[in-house]
């Protein structure tokens, strides 16, 4: 009996390197593919989502961006003893494809594959590559980007594939909206994997700022790290706002689906679960994420008319109030946001990687 092919999957330490990675492996497996994660401890975190099926191998990582002098001069030496211990590893169980999703945790597998000529292709989630994936972007035989346009060095040309989606946010994939209304209307709150203190210092006193109308009928999903835990609970519980407020939400398709409204980050993750299941949606780009991809992740829902951006400059708990008071008083304009949300999304990105995958492993090098 022929073996199951192998594929290896390598991902960094963050939900925005972890979702997608978890998508392709679930459809992977169900094609009858064995599937490796490698990531590091980090990483590991996110991991409890992934099919038990998922072979999990944890990597140490080496990131020039933490640690002292001594550290940062052992960084090249670990690097490279974890390429050469993963290659003497695809010796013996070599895969037919080797994909990586950024983050530095992934170096040790695609350097690997880069060493001995295997299929290697690598998932770029936002608008500006990652170091890592920078790195290997004239190293590897295709580059799939997740945001259009994704900017390239000169002379790299990438395929628009979409950010895939876990299989809990394809289940919501376009589900009804039900426009704001005097009724009962939620508020769903996510900073990214990690939560985000900004949005903790100004989202609870915008909503506690809200016209009555508008207020009386609020529920609010609030993400916040857990720093920051106590005094966004004990804020909504003093302005009498019925508010869920959680480090992490393990149900957030569930959430979102039944939003009217969705305050976030605009990670790569997020700003494709929100255009698959299609919710108007107030964004803040990480004003210091690298080359301020997270403005550029954005650009196509707003674009479309399906998100409100405010930057970090302009967002101030009045700025807030009253864009979240113009979505929601205004059900007309909320239910066109949610259709021109769901017109950029790209649920079907998960089955293009697929084939990426499939095209890789029947060519020879």
């Amino acid at each position: 009996m022929r073996p199951k092919p192998l594929l290896v999957i390598a991902a960094g330490g963050t939900g925005g390197h972890m979702f997608p990675a978890q998508a392709l492996a679930e459809v992977m497996l169900r094609k009858g593919w064995r599937v490796k994660l490698t990531t590091d401890a980090r990483g590991a975190r996110y991991t409890s989502g992934f099919p038990h099926t998922v072979e999990i191998e944890e990597v140490s990582s080496a990131t020039f961006a933490r640690g002292g002098l001594l550290a940062k001069l052992a960084v090249p030496f670990r690097i490279l003893g974890g390429v050469v211990k993963t290659a003497m590893t695809f010796r013996k169980d070599r895969p037919e494809v080797v994909v990586g999703f950024g983050g530095y945790p992934s170096i040790p597998a695609m350097g690997a594959a880069w060493l001995l000529k295997l299929p290697r292709m690598i998932h770029e989630q936002n608008g500006i590559l990652g170091r890592v994936n920078e790195k290997f972007a004239s190293r590897v035989n295709v580059i799939a980007c997740g945001t259009w346009p994704t900017k390239l060095p000169e002379g790299i040309e990438g395929t628009h594939t979409g950010n895939p989606v876990r299989g809990a946010v394809l289940e919501r994939a376009g589900a009804a909206y039900i426009a704001p209304g005097d009724y009962p209307m939620s508020i769903l709150v996510i900073g990214g994997s990690q939560g985000a203190r900004i949005l903790s210092d100004t989202v609870p006193g915008a909503i506690a700022a809200l016209p009555e109308g508008l207020l009386r009928n609020v529920r609010v999903s609030h993400q916040a790290r857990d720093e920051d835990f106590d005094r966004v609970t004990a804020f909504y519980a003093e302005a009498g706002i019925n508010a869920d407020v959680q480090p992490f939400f393990h149900d957030v398709p569930k959430r979102m689906s039944e939003a009217q409204l969705v305050i976030s980050r605009s990670g790569a993750s997020s700003v494709a679960d929100i255009s698959v299941v299609g919710r108007p949606s107030i964004l803040i780009p990480f004003a210091a994420a690298t080359g301020d991809h997270q403005t550029a992740n954005a650009r196509g829902l707003v674009e479309a008319g399906g998100a409100i951006l405010i930057p970090e400059s302009k967002l101030s708990v009045d700025s807030l109030k009253d864009q979240i008071t113009t979505i929601l008083a205004n059900p007309d304009g909320a239910s066109q946001m949610s259709r021109a949300a769901l017109s950029v999304g790209k649920p079907e990105a998960t089955e293009t990687l697929v084939a990426m995958v499939e095209m890789l492993a029947s060519k020879e090098e």
